[in-house]
């Protein structure tokens, strides 16, 4: 296979050049992929597999989405002071592997209970950017902490890219498309679907982002077939029909009715027969639910592997936690339940995997009703292959001044972005020995040579 960018993959670069300057200078100095790597047994898949990143950004306040009960509740009582929700609240849950203390959930979550005690969903505890294993002894000395700790904008393109001691233009979503690349050659719409505009998860040496909003594909203005205005259509039309002498012109009217041809055909595979859904017309719910049409119509696109990525914001609660996290909580977990509902419905649930992420955890201390930026922090995986009902990772001791605290209860974490990014990537298809060129510092938490997953949650791979 050649490396050079065919008609599909250069319109999507153009469409995506938001990304920035950095993902561009990231993609031409990451050209690692060989040619035997992307002609990969990927063009052999007969199964079809789509991973799906659904980020929080802002900071979840995950210590109160995951909390102790029974005796180690008073330590967290007593650190998280005003911010703590009562014992009393907590939906209890009984992790399968035996975590050495009872945990409880946010009393909002009753749907991400119910996918926990089905075994469809597993927590990860305390999971972080890292450089490599960090002590606090490391912390204070500088040696490997990764750059912009509690920094919003360093801690995001940490967890998309994986990289917490360089920065990168490579996201490992985007990485791993690019090993998938050729089971999708079918299809004129790129394997990585973003429902809220551009990312640098997604960004890959030659996939980049189709991206799309909670109501589907966006036409050329005044194009769309929803709101025909026909003498612009026209206009359009003849411009499109010409050829043009000057290679920047014509390059561009081929890039407009490539995208129109694009939108054509996704809006097609997206308006197929969908099973009713409790999603709702929620910003979230409505995103989903895109989701799941793209997914619906994957025959009609000729894919087999897919990535996708949605966002749902507004958590950077620097106040009133407690009230913010009731109105919020309850909105995610509902719409996890309702979508992998759905998934069931659609007789994919084994096919499809999401993984919750978000920039950092907060600090357990009180800012007064609110909580800092952090780092460590609580989050979940859900899907049919998922070895669901476990708390994995070290679930933290919930005290000021513990090994782990850094400061205000800002813990340092135990498990690495990079163990999720390899096994989500083994299960999507990636071969183990392949795994450095999606996670370049793989080695530094996980042993190749071994037989045990990264960190555990998928049922096999």
């Amino acid at each position: 296979m050649s490396n050079t960018i065919n008609r599909r993959d250069f319109i999507g670069q153009a469409s995506c050049a938001a990304v920035g300057s950095t993902a561009l200078l990231g993609t031409l100095s990451n050209l690692m992929i060989s040619n035997s790597v992307l002609a990969t047994s990927a063009s052999n898949f007969t199964d079809y597999k789509a991973l799906i990143c659904f980020f929080l950004p802002g900071g979840n306040d995950s210590s109160n989405m995951l909390v102790p009960s029974g005796a180690a509740y008073q330590q967290y009582a007593t650190i998280r002071s005003d911010l703590a929700l009562p014992q009393s609240s907590l939906l209890p849950i009984a992790p399968i592997n035996n975590v050495n203390r009872p945990l409880g959930l946010h009393p909002g979550m009753t749907g991400i209970k119910s996918l926990f005690d089905t075994g469809k969903l597993s927590f990860i505890a305390n999971i972080g950017s890292l450089a490599k294993p960090t002590t606090l002894a490391d912390f204070k000395n500088g040696s490997g902490v990764p750059y912009g700790v509690t920094s919003h904008s360093d801690q995001q393109e940490q967890w998309q890219t994986s990289l917490a001691d360089t920065r990168a233009g490579l996201g490992w979503g985007g990485k791993i498309s690019d090993f998938m690349v050729e089971a999708n050659r079918a299809s004129n719409i790129s394997m990585n679907i973003s429902v809220n505009g551009n990312n640098l998860f997604q960004v890959g040496n030659n996939v980049v982002p189709y991206t799309v909003n909670s109501n589907g594909a966006v036409a050329l203005n005044g194009y769309d077939q929803n709101n025909l205005n026909p003498i612009h259509k026209a206009a359009i039309d003849s411009q499109l029909s010409q050829t043009y002498k000057n290679i920047l012109e014509n390059t561009y009217s081929k890039m407009k009715r490539n995208s129109l041809d694009a939108y054509e055909e996704f809006k097609s595979a997206t308006g197929l027969p969908m099973p009713a859904d409790t999603l709702g017309d929620g910003e979230l719910g409505k995103s989903l639910r895109q989701i799941a049409k793209v997914i619906n119509g994957r025959e009609t696109l000729g894919v087999k592997r897919q990535v996708f990525y949605v966002q749902w914001g507004g958590w950077d609660f620097h106040d009133n936690v407690i009230n913010n996290m009731a109105t919020m909580m309850p909105i995610v977990s509902d719409a996890m339940k309702s979508f992998y509902d759905l998934m069931i419905a659609m007789g994919v649930e084994n096919n499809v995997t999401l993984f919750q992420a978000s920039e950092f955890g907060r600090s357990l201390t009180s800012n007064a009703a609110g909580s800092d930026h952090g780092w460590g922090g609580n989050t979940f995986v859900m899907g049919g292959a998922v070895k669901g009902g476990q708390v994995l990772g070290t679930y933290p001791d919930l005290f000021q001044g513990n090994p782990l605290d850094i400061d205000r209860g800002i813990l340092i974490p135990t498990t690495s972005v990079d163990q999720l990014a390899a096994e989500l990537a083994l299960w999507m298809g990636v071969a183990k020995s392949d795994l450095p060129l999606i996670v370049p510092n793989i080695s530094r938490f996980y042993n190749l040579a071994g037989t045990a997953l990264p960190i555990g949650f998928m049922n096999s791979i």
